[in-house]
């Protein structure tokens, strides 16, 4: 459609292949009631590609013909960020909802009244598609009398905050696409019909369909990439697509972590990197020891739909925090494009090779920020170079999830937040290690005999030895104000 409005009731394209569609927006269609006489403003909330506008363009062909006016103003995010982008966005509205007429406006304020002054008394469908900002929304659509009674307001975001800001009347957050309607709509682009595919082929459908995780973007991007593709093209690009994301839908999903404040994206890579399908509580602790806020951290996340969290089944009170799979992909390939070639150059370690190769062949840098050692069956022994940590000045986080760890270090970095090394096997912390930013030490099952009084100095707020055995003494630490508790 590119910068041009839609002339009123003339129907939009809505999908080549509109799967899901027409259910989705009959869910929305029940929420407007367009035959009531009230100014009510929904908002359809999701993540990127998970099929937003393609919802609204489906609503607005169903119901169109209700209003005296419509407009349908597509990509208000791109246009309002150039040059008098707010002011074109406000001429393309009032052109379209008042039958055509080429209107100037000069400024943005000039704009709201000329909006409010001519709309007023018009039962209008306006649509506001891709809003990443309440300025937008207070600039084309800032209260509901600025419209006549009946009119109806749709807004499509990325962003819970931008809707709840404005006091939108309802909100249908799109859900990604389930089993059946997945493999209906891969099935089209990939085979262009809806017969399930036999043999090799339905096999690798059935991976590909996981993978993309419901997301209606990924599904026809990766689609229409095997459409006549071979058996052993497709066994390629399935590999391929496993270790760096399609950049078609990278290019999307990453619109939304770009806008994010250096806080969150820091928690976003963390939760990419480390903590998908974690305890909530646990990665709040975490984070928040590492310096982070991660409470408004993880809330701005939610409200963007870039994380999300749920119950267990076995212990519905344990909240879980998870993320799309892409989404994650997505955040590693940040990292990994920090330093495509050499693992030490980025920011945070977490594939098994990377973290060996730095570990035991003293490639530390202080680049290195957060190291996850979780080690694969068959693999999980680790012989640490004397100098592995030497270098990492930076280092804030070290988690080692059950994988041994052999070797004399000779030093840990003072600047640790987060030391968690299950089975630490030394008997000593080294020598030179004063720890005093760790806040959070966690060494179950560990070697340690000595009396520990570097505690002493630390200013933690988790302290855990459980199950270290050896270790018969630690300090009187009752005049920690911040420790929770001593577990050992």
């Amino acid at each position: 459609m590119g910068d041009k409005s839609i002339t009123s009731h003339t129907s939009l394209r809505v999908a080549k292949y509109p799967v899901g569609i027409q259910y989705r927006a009959q869910c929305i269609y029940s929420i407007l009631c367009v035959g009531m006489n009230d100014i009510r403003m929904v908002g359809i909330l999701g993540s990127g590609g998970i099929g937003k506008t393609t919802i609204a363009k489906a609503i607005y062909n169903l119901i169109a013909d209700q209003f005296e006016a419509t407009c349908f103003l597509p990509n208000v995010r791109e246009t309002s960020a150039g040059e008098r982008g707010l002011v074109k966005l406000q001429e393309m509205l009032l052109s379209e909802i008042l039958g055509g007429s080429n209107l100037k406006v000069d400024t943005d304020d000039r704009g709201i009244n000329m909006i409010k002054e001519r709309i007023c008394r018009k039962k209008i469908l306006l649509i506001l598609d891709d809003v990443d900002q309440v300025k937008q929304l207070e600039n084309l659509a800032g209260e509901r009398d600025w419209f006549g009674s009946g009119s109806r307001i749709i807004i499509t975001t990325r962003d819970l905050n931008v809707l709840t800001n404005h006091d939108v009347d309802f909100t249908y957050e799109v859900k990604g696409l389930n089993w059946e309607e997945s493999l209906q709509l891969f099935n089209w682009s990939a085979f262009k019909g809806d017969n399930p595919p036999s043999g090799e082929y339905r096999e690798l459908t059935e991976q590909i369909i996981h993978y993309a995780g419901g997301l209606p973007l990924a599904l026809q991007v990766l689609g229409s990439d095997l459409h006549g593709k071979s058996i052993c093209e497709w066994r390629s690009a399935l590999k391929d697509y496993k270790g760096s994301p399609h950049q078609d839908i990278q290019k999307v999903l990453r619109i939304s972590y770009d806008r994010l404040g250096k806080n969150e994206k820091n928690i976003f890579l963390d939760i990419a990197c480390f903590f998908k399908g974690e305890e909530t509580k646990f990665v709040t602790e975490i984070l928040d020891n590492c310096g982070f806020s991660a409470n408004i951290g993880i809330r701005k996340l939610l409200d963007k739909c870039l994380v999300t969290i749920s119950a267990t089944y076995q212990y519905p009170c344990k909240i879980i925090l998870e993320m799309h799979d892409l989404l994650q992909e997505m955040g590693r390939e940040i990292v990994r494009e920090e330093s495509p070639e050499d693992p030490s150059g980025r920011s945070r370690l977490w594939f098994h090779e990377d973290v060996r190769t730095v570990l035991e062949e003293n490639m530390g840098t202080n680049k290195i920020e957060a190291i996850l050692v979780r080690l694969p069956k068959g693999h999980d022994s680790i012989q640490l170079s004397p100098k592995a940590f030497m270098e990492m000045k930076r280092l804030r986080l070290f988690i080692n999830r059950e994988a041994c760890l052999s070797g004399k270090i000779n030093s840990l970095p003072n600047e640790l937040r987060v030391l968690d090394w299950f089975g630490y096997h030394l008997p000593f912390l080294p020598s030179n290690f004063h720890g005093k930013k760790l806040s959070y030490l966690r060494m179950n099952y560990s070697n340690m005999i000595q009396d520990v009084r570097v505690l002493e100095h630390m200013n933690l707020t988790v302290l855990n030895f459980s199950y270290s055995e050896l270790l018969k003494k630690i300090p009187n630490l009752s005049g920690h104000s911040n420790l929770k508790g001593i577990d050992s």
